[in-house]
């Protein structure tokens, strides 16, 4: 248990000041159409040139779904709702043999279980509010290899942490045998915290618990070191220009042909990445006001500036120097 004057010391943020100070003032409600929706940000970032996983085709109604028969040419692919909420409804297909596919828990799918998927999807049963939902076929990633001592049987995403512009707070999230492949701490995942200044994973969160090593390869969690670190903060400071959202989420994964690709955006992320960091994010929420009106309208290269002030400041605060 970690007691109140630790929490206070740590600076930690809680649910409800990071609605009522944060999200309610800095999140426009007409701009959370634009992350709620993958389909929406996936326009967008195709529009802007930002990376993303390839949109093979979109599900609208019932009477569309015999149109699935086209994933009989496909031996890798993703079915995702368009609305989902913490990982729900996503469905990974990473081979297949013969007229059945394989999910990356092993588990194998027959047309007609894809096509009962897909139907729940458009019934809404995984969308935000229960609302009729539409659903997308894209790209499966493949995970760079330097994340498969610590990922069981899926691909790990990194979650970026902005606030006006700034990245400030970042985690590795890595699939477990509960997530079953899927990189969601709701789900049963790992969060690994991230130096921001070096791209370097720190130690670890599992169900609300700090790890050091992955439940299910034994393998430590820490220092690993992220591939394109510096191209995913450049592309994250990018993100903000588009988006507009004054404290978001931007989920990367890094796929083993193509790079960094941006998996999705949160307009409410969670806080879980303050354990995972062993770190608050109210002294960086703090440090970044601070610098008083304006910050969000510098170019992106100032932004990147600011965050490595503030994430050195936080090490020294960590340290003692």
């Amino acid at each position: 248990m970690i007691g109140f004057k630790t929490v206070r010391e740590l600076g930690l943020l809680g649910m409800n000041r990071r609605n009522a100070e944060y999200l309610l003032p800095r999140n426009e409600r007409k701009l959370y159409p634009l992350v709620d929706d993958k389909l929406k940000t996936k326009d967008l970032l195709y529009t802007h040139q930002l990376p993303a996983p390839e949109l093979y085709f979109v599900i609208n109604h019932n009477f569309e779904v015999k149109y699935l028969r086209e994933i009989k040419f496909l031996k890798e692919f993703v079915i995702k709702p368009a609305r989902g909420a913490e990982g729900r409804g996503i469905l990974v297909i990473q081979g297949k043999t013969g007229n059945e596919w394989r999910k990356a828990s092993g588990a194998a799918l027959t047309m007609d279980d894809i096509e009962y998927h897909v139907t729940n999807i458009l019934a809404g049963l995984y969308s935000l509010g229960g609302t009729t939902d539409i659903a997308f076929i894209e790209y499966c990633v493949r995970s760079h290899i330097v994340f498969r001592p610590v990922a069981y049987q899926g691909v790990p995403d990194m979650r970026v942490i902005l606030y006006r512009g700034i990245p400030m707070m970042s985690m590795l999230r890595l699939p477990t045998r509960e997530s079953d492949g899927k990189a969601n701490l709701h789900q049963g995942a790992v969060g690994a915290g991230i130096d921001i200044l070096s791209g370097v994973t720190l130690g670890g969160v599992h169900h609300n618990y700090l790890i050091d090593r992955h439940p299910d390869t034994n393998v430590p969690i820490g220092g690993i070191r992220i591939p394109f670190w510096n191209e995913i903060l450049e592309t994250a400071a990018k993100v903000y220009d588009v988006f507009q959202l004054g404290y978001f989420g931007i989920d990367f994964v890094i796929d083993h042909l193509l790079g960094p690709l941006i998996l999705e955006l949160n307009a409410r992320p969670g806080l879980n990445i303050q354990l995972a960091n062993r770190e608050g994010l109210l002294p960086r929420l703090r440090e970044i006001d601070a610098l008083g009106p304006g910050v969000e309208e510098l170019k992106w290269e100032r932004r990147l500036e600011i965050t490595r002030k503030i994430v050195g400041k936080a090490g020294a605060r960590l340290t003692g120097n």
